[in-house]
């Protein structure tokens, strides 16, 4: 078969009927073209067919015959393209690719028909669909879009530079150059294939692989406890041949039965998870940090872990006011849904030994955690062990630690002596790549007789299927002052796949419940919510906040009504710790009059690279141009994890200490100047500690708490469709607590983005499973639905930068607390246009219509 692919003949032999994506990516080379969903839903593969946009995954690449292709690659200096870049319409880049060829196509069509005149929202979500960004970067692509389409980018810098964009790799992200774990094929690659489970809950007698090498995953104790769990692994020169080979093992399990019924595993019943004392340890966290607060087991149920204040206080008040004063009591069950992290990069990693060092180049959070894990499990010293990650599409914590990926390639690579790379399938990432867990949160609130906060009571139960270490209700202790509280967390353990951690792991679903007791609480009260979170609240940083949302037009615009359509406007708000990586370290090096800046810290979107670069530069007074960020390995100076919002705080300070000292050795003055023959002066800046020092003394999984906590608080209007049970979020405002902003356009991306995510986890998404097999349902982008261009709000955001006067750059991270809110938010926006309280998370058509039926 012959096509035109970028204005290049080909000629491709397609007897074995591959699809269009298959031929593009693998044959061609055209890695700007991802492969995601499998199933036409997400548009990362999105190519031109003959000027028209196309899902290549569901394009029979016989269909390519006689035609023209435009792949991203052939898109290079397009408007587009540079209005993406320029307009920051990209966090994690893996999803750009697609989207710049479905809206260059838009381009084309708008300008034919409208000229360059700037179209709407509604016109450009139309358009780009079929299109799913997980980091949320939508409102960067409004903008992006309607600014080339009104001709902002159709003039291409005249000294042939790229133009200036807020993100340092912008211009590969959006032209498809930039390489993922995913995009790497080095001569001689093997592509890994894992087994898997069947059975929720069995014990492997044997492997019986005949003539296929393959390497073991079981745990020591030989039992899996859930479908999906990983088995062995096989490898062979393609994916397809991988699959077949993986077919030809027999693995005889015997079947054990299986807890699959939270309700069952509350009561502590039902077959035992883990047998012993040796298996409960073996249990994976679904946390960002060690579990610290021992609990005790009763059979499947563990717990509870408590961060009380007063408890014993708390429940006498709580029982005496549901007797003397019912009216101030507010009591709820809250139920949430478990929210799937679902990267658009799925895990993935591409080992090969060489001369005794193993190399990984690897999907993940924690380039330098990830390289210490793998000395430690595969036997070698930790210098022979390099980890690289250039570019990653996506994380949300799902891609810490030593993941099932990276188990198997190594192995793998190690059993056939050259490069093996595994990358799960859609469905094995929405399976087995972990999720934030469901909870069921019972709660009771009591008010005194002035108004103020008496009582608080909140239970937890986590269901993370055979993980533990769940910490909801115990964020609850550090909100609205300190009145007495009883708060229990309890692990409900079943045969299910594990959680992991998640973006404000706990917070976002302790808000669910806490938030929306607060805003009923001051419905009892006839308090407005704003108001009476501003009194009960005494943290000042979010004061600020809380006037400034008081005064939106939204809060006292009209809301409610009686037709088919309502409008509500509802707030709520959140507080976060202060988490930084305290031996943080910064390398310059001058090389050729460019300052080269490395650590081993990561770029998965958020923006550290770009961070990095302008710390330094800032810090030596040079332009951009003379300095070079390098991040992504992990045999150079230690860099923090990309997870529990400590990247910036840590890597700013230390790129500071590090510009201070390269000034110093190069004797001060006019730094520029001296660059060009200061070749190979080379210096080390570490992170100074804080005035007055951290709250814990010690590191814990690489964090320590800083003193001091973030801050948002959100306003949002929605409106609701009482017909079809429709919830549309129309707008969020978000105010953010966090110091000093180092990179605005970056932290605004982070902050819609979270937005983005906050409405998912209330409107969408909902992790669901088979409850007689344990199997994962949701398991495709089609039944597991994230939000798309066209659920976004106009989204807000307003940055407080007072009050961290007392950390190096005055400012801390942002990533986790600019989502927490924001389901809570809305489900209060729902009642303040119903009347009608959303106990259950998401809030779906059926509830909805449920809940407003007479």
């Amino acid at each position: 078969m012959e096509f035109e692919v970028n204005g290049t003949r080909h000629a491709v032999d397609v007897d074995d009927d591959p699809t269009a994506v298959e031929v593009v990516r693998d044959r061609l080379g055209l890695t700007g073209t991802k492969l995601v969903c499998a199933g036409g839903v997400c548009g990362a593969c999105t190519i031109q067919v003959d000027g028209e946009p196309r899902v290549s995954c569901l394009t029979p690449a016989v269909g390519l015959a006689g035609r023209r292709v435009t792949t991203v690659e052939g898109l290079a200096g397009h408007p587009i393209g540079r209005a993406f870049a320029g307009e920051d319409a990209l966090q994690c880049g893996y999803c750009t690719p697609g989207f710049v060829v479905g809206a260059a196509a838009f381009f084309e069509r708008w300008r034919a028909a409208h000229g360059r005149t700037r179209p709407g929202r509604e016109q450009i979500a139309d358009a780009l669909a079929g299109h799913l960004c997980r980091c949320g970067a939508y409102e960067g692509i409004f903008d992006a879009v309607a600014a080339a389409c009104a001709g902002d980018y159709d003039n291409a810098p005249t000294d042939g530079q790229a133009p200036a964009a807020p993100r340092t790799e912008a211009p590969e992200k959006t032209d498809g150059s930039a390489r993922y774990t995913t995009d790497l094929r080095p001569e001689g690659l093997l592509e890994g294939v894992i087994i898997r489970s069947p059975h929720a809950h069995a014990h492997v007698r044997s492997l019986e692989a005949g003539d296929v090498p393959l390497v073991p995953l079981l745990p020591p104790d030989g039992v899996v406890r859930y479908v999906g769990q990983p088995v062995a692994a096989v490898a062979a020169p393609d994916r397809a041949s991988a699959r077949a080979a993986a077919a030809r093992v027999r693995v005889d399990y015997e079947v054990l039965p299986a807890a699959l019924d939270a309700r069952q595993a509350r009561t502590g019943e039902g077959p035992p998870v883990y047998e012993d004392k040796a298996a409960r340890k073996r249990a994976p966290g679904s946390g960002e940090t060690p579990q610290l607060v021992p609990a005790r087991w009763r059979g499947n149920l563990r717990g509870p872990s408590t961060m009380s204040r007063r408890p014993a206080t708390a429940v006498r008040r709580i029982t005496e006011a549901r007797r003397s004063t019912p009216e101030r009591v507010v009591e709820g069950l809250y139920t949430t849904a478990a929210q799937t992290h679902t990267p658009l990069e799925p895990h993935a990693c591409l080992a090969r030994w060489s001369d005794g060092t193993l190399h990984l180049e690897v999907s993940t959070q924690s380039v330098k955690r990830t390289a210490e894990l793998a000395a430690e499990r595969f036997g070698v010293p930790v210098e022979r062990v390099v980890a690289r990650a250039v570019h990653v599409g996506g994380g949300f914590g799902c891609k810490m630690g030593l993941t099932s990926d990276v188990v198997a390639a190594v192995e793998l690579a190690r059993l056939h002596g050259g490069p093996v790379r595994v990358v799960l399938d859609r469905d094995e990432e929405l399976t087995d790549g972990g999720y934030r867990p469901g909870t069921r949160i019972r709660l009771a609130m009591v008010a005194d007789e002035a108004g103020d906060l008496s009582a608080l009571a909140m239970d937890a139960d986590n269901d993370g299927g055979v993980s533990i270490g769940g910490t909801v209700a115990a964020l609850a202790r550090f909100m609205y002052g300190k009145a007495p509280r009883r708060l229990r967390d309890f692990d409900t353990v079943t045969h299910r796949p594990p959680g992991a951690p998640f973006r404000g792991p706990g917070g976002p679903t302790m808000c669910w419940a806490l938030e929306q007791a607060v805003d009923e609480m001051a419905h009892r009260l006839g308090q407005d919510p704003i108001a009476l979170r501003r009194r009960w609240d005494g943290n000042p940083k979010r004061h600020a906040l809380y006037d400034r949302a008081a005064s939106l037009p939204v809060w006292s615009g009209p809301r409610g009504g009686t037709g088919r359509f309502r409008r509500g406007v509802g707030v709520a708000a959140a507080n976060w710790m202060y988490f930084l990586d305290p031996v943080t370290e910064v390398e310059l090096t001058v090389e050729d009059g460019i300052v080269v800046a490395r650590c081993a810290v990561q770029d998965m979107g958020t923006g550290s690279r770009t961070v990095l670069r302008r710390a330094v530069a800032a810090g030596l007074g040079v332009p951009e141009a003379r300095v070079r960020a390098e991040v992504g390995r992990s045999d150079t100076v230690h860099g923090p994890t990309s997870g529990g919002s400590r990247t910036t705080p840590s890597l700013v300070p230390a790129a500071a200490d590090a510009a201070d000292r390269l000034r110093d050795a190069l004797g001060g003055g006019d730094i520029a100047a001296r660059l060009d023959t200061a070749h190979g002066v080379r210096v080390t800046g570490r992170r100074p500690r804080d005035r007055r020092g951290f709250v814990t003394p010690f590191t814990m999984g690489g964090i320590v708490i800083g003193r001091g906590f973030t801050g948002s608080v959100q306003v949002a209007e929605v409106e609701v469709d009482t017909r079809l049970g429709r919830v549309r979020p129309l707008s969020v405002w978000s105010g953010i607590a966090a110091g000093r902003i180092h990179e605005d356009r970056l932290a605004r991306s982070q902050c819609q983005g979270a937005v983005v995510q906050g409405v998912g986890y209330a409107l969408f998404e909902e992790r669901r499973t088979d409850p007689v097999t344990g199997r994962v349902l949701t398991e495709n982008m089609e039944d597991y639905r994230i939000p798309g261009i066209g659920d976004t709000p106009e989204i807000t955001i307003h940055f407080h930068q007072e009050g961290f006067d007392h950390v190096p750059g005055g400012g801390v991270g942002l990533g986790e607390i600019a989502t927490l809110p924001t389901a809570a938010c809305l489900a209060n926006a729902v009642h303040d246009a119903t009347g009608w309280r959303p106990y259950d998370m998401p809030i779906r058509p059926d509830r909805l219509l449920e809940g407003l039926a007479p």
